[in-house]
């Protein structure tokens, strides 16, 4: 096969090349995975339908200057990281393109200021993690991300984007397992890094099982937990179900000392992976929101507390709204621990079936927070675009007057700027990226708007 040349890059980091035709038109794309842009390379397709072909790469003919050597000896087999053969500055470029272009093409907006990118250390990064547990005859057992484009686990005994303790840890728990009477029901690992009191990591890891630990069980697990200085809990079903295997609950945290605030969690509780970009973004999203002593300020999507308590600490009164019970009452104790529960107040809703008259039920506010799942924040969007529309001039005063929006998602985010551009009167003032997940094609963003008065 003839090599081709590779033009460009798409977000799950394959090279996209262009077949020609014997007319000389242009023919099928050809995406191929691990291949960069400006090189020639040669590939084997694994999928072929009439207008494209998936393909896996052969042999790169001429590299091109932002290939990277993978730091991870998985790289290719194992799922969790798809960029670690591109440089890291190029990852954050493409990113940063794929945010524009979304923006552009799926809303036909552009932020009047583009954003430096909010960027950190590229590995040891991920505090949370949820890796798969299998027990196989001949492999004996494996932990570790599913294969790529595949449903089996990876055979791998170390991660590069892991704190360094849970890479190294990896054989042992793979032994600790395989021993274990219970070994091939117990389909998952949950881990969760924090600080401890002292400010030193405390790494809990929850094994989900299936069936009850024996006696014998539990002394492995309880050996494994002294003799490696982490902390193993068990979960039987439900998250209500997660609990220390010794009784020991330790405390939890993440700290923002920008604001003199700790948030206490749970290992099972939803929390940024990375803490360190966590604490770059909720500053630097505060700072945008610009909150006033005198104002009050909405935080949608408020999980345990993330941005609602540094708000707090500047704004008169915060009010967080989140869609689980079990967070929302954990963002109530996290208020209380910090000082700060006459100034913030939480309440659980479904934010993805919000209505106009919901939105005034809040009460009035100058700025919201909205830091949505996936899925974004449609509804929201079109009810401060029916209140903008309303026959009734006193129902714009409930529309704010600064949004800051935290998207995980650029195609949705792009979806709602549009209805808050072009039908609830606001102006995209500024958006960038967060590299909360170097190497992966995951993009965290941030937009701000604010309303056009003399719409």
């Amino acid at each position: 096969m003839k090599p081709v040349f590779v033009e460009s890059i798409d977000l799950d980091a394959q090279g996209v090349a262009r077949l020609v035709n014997e007319d000389g038109s242009p023919g099928k794309v050809i995406f191929i995975d691990g291949a960069l842009p400006g090189e020639w390379v040669t590939y084997r397709s694994y999928r072929s339908k009439k207008s494209y072909e998936q393909a896996n790469l052969v042999e790169v003919h001429k590299p091109s200057a932002l290939r990277a050597q993978p730091a991870c000896s998985f790289f290719g087999r194992c799922g969790g990281c798809s960029m670690q053969h591109l440089d890291p500055r190029a990852q954050l470029a493409i990113k940063q393109r794929v945010l524009e272009d979304n923006l552009w093409h799926l809303a036909k907006a552009k932020p009047e200021v583009l954003l430096r990118p909010i960027a950190g250390p590229a590995w040891q990064y991920r505090y949370r993690a949820r890796m798969s547990i299998r027990h196989l005859d001949k492999k004996g057992v494996l932990i570790g991300f599913h294969e790529k484009k595949k449903s089996f686990i990876a055979d791998m005994t170390s991660c590069q984007i892991l704190p360094k303790k849970v890479s190294d840890l990896l054989p042992a728990l793979r032994e600790l397992i395989a021993q274990l009477s219970i070994s091939d029901r117990i389909p998952q690992l949950e881990m969760a890094v924090g600080e401890s009191d002292s400010g030193e990591l405390l790494i809990i890891l929850v094994l989900r099982h299936l069936e009850a630990f024996s006696d014998l069980d539990l002394i492995h697990l309880k050996g494994f937990q002294e003799k490696h200085g982490v902390r193993l809990w068990s979960q039987a079903k439900g998250p209500d179900t997660v609990k220390p295997l010794d009784g020991h609950y330790d405390k939890l945290c993440y700290r923002m000392p920008e604001f003199g605030i700790e948030m206490p969690f749970k290992p099972t509780d939803f929390t940024q992976v990375n803490h360190q970009i966590n604490r770059v973004l909720v500053g630097k999203a505060v700072r945008l929101l610009n909150p006033q002593k005198n104002e009050r300020v909405l935080d949608l999507f408020c999980g345990i507390g993330n941005f609602t308590l540094p708000i707090a600490t500047l704004a008169h009164e915060v009010y967080g709204i989140e869609g689980s019970e079990l967070l929302t009452q954990r963002a109530k104790e996290n208020a209380i621990a910090n000082g700060l529960g006459d100034r913030v107040h939480f309440s659980c809703a479904n934010l993805f079936e919000v209505t106009p008259e919901i939105v005034k039920s809040w009460g009035l506010a100058s700025k919201w927070l909205i830091d949505p799942p996936r899925d974004g924040a449609v509804a929201l969007a079109q009810a401060l675009a029916s209140l903008h529309q309303s026959e009734n001039p006193s129902d714009r005063a409930y529309l704010p007057q600064r949004i800051v929006y935290v998207s995980c998602n650029p195609a949705t985010l792009a979806r709602d700027v549009g209805i808050l551009v072009h039908t609830a009167g606001y102006q995209l003032k500024q958006a960038g990226v967060v590299n909360m997940f170097p190497h992966t094609s995951h993009i965290e963003s941030i937009a701000i708007f604010e309303r056009n008065e003399r719409s």
